[in-house]
């Protein structure tokens, strides 16, 4: 079965960077295949892409060796189990909240004995080899977002679910469900001390931690603190950034914005 690097890149000591594809379009996810990212993940809860795309997305994130991801749009296990069987290597599932919540959601990431993953692995078989049946409780990830105050209350029964690689914390929500107002890149003491709780219970499971920011910046003070796995802004977001820096540059009369850039 074809390697999950993200896997070596924990065994190994490092944390992943992983790219968010909001813009439904196999054009900019193979664009930003093709920047270096360690894994990029195709957003279906807020971003714009259907299964379909989400499908011509994964398939133009194969062109190279960037690990392809998905965010359903919330834990329900059709969607799961399709998106594995289109080739996903990993699947972040919003909202989980309970034990029982998580241990459906892995079940829906894990053959028998493991889970209740239907077989049928249409193009992951053809992504990721014959031999992917045998292989695939193993390699592909499971990433519960924890986003709320009750997450965090159950975060040590959340994290002993057997089968679950990691969590993925969603700075807006949790933050919105804390303090009543959502915010990326935030250090309020209410926010921090939950997310160090969070940090505690992955790491005496060896469960691995995700985050989501806005900054390179953030990025590293999570990492610093204990993520392996970090997005860092969305391709939206990038696009917006960096035409704003464009145009702002053109507006002021500068150049420095585009010197040395490739025209496409």
């Amino acid at each position: 079965m074809r390697e999950n690097t993200i896997q070596s890149i924990w065994a190994d000591g490092g944390a992943v960077l992983n790219g968010w594809l909001a813009i439904p379009s196999s054009w900019s996810a193979e664009v930003l295949a093709n920047q270096g990212w360690d894994s990029l993940t195709v957003d279906m809860q807020h971003g714009l892409a259907d299964l379909s795309q989400a499908l011509s997305m994964m398939q133009a994130i194969s062109t190279t060796s960037t690990i392809p991801l998905v965010r359903v749009p919330w834990n329900e296990p059709g969607v799961i189990m399709r998106s594995l069987d289109m080739g996903a290597y990993g699947v972040i599932c919003p909202m989980i909240n309970s034990r029982a919540e998580c241990e459906a959601f892995v079940g829906a990431c894990r053959y028998h004995p493991d889970g209740y993953r239907s077989l049928g692995p249409t193009r992951a078989r053809v992504y990721a080899g014959a031999d992917y049946m045998q292989h695939a409780n193993s390699t592909v990830l499971t990433f519960a977002m924890i986003e709320t105050s009750e997450a965090v209350k159950n975060i040590d029964e959340i994290v002993s679910v057997p089968g679950l690689d990691a969590i993925y914390i969603g700075p807006n929500d949790l933050r919105l469900s804390l303090m009543g107002e959502g915010g990326a890149d935030n250090e309020d003491p209410e926010f921090m001390e939950a997310i160090d709780k969070v940090f505690a219970a992955c790491k005496q499971r060896g469960v691995r931690i995700g985050f989501h920011t806005a900054s390179v910046a953030y990025a590293q003070k999570m990492i610093d603190r204990g993520a392996q796995f970090v997005t860092v802004m969305s391709d939206s977001a990038l696009l917006a950034a960096a035409s704003s820096q464009v145009v702002t540059a053109f507006k002021e009369g500068g150049s420095a914005a585009t010197k040395g850039g490739t025209l496409y």
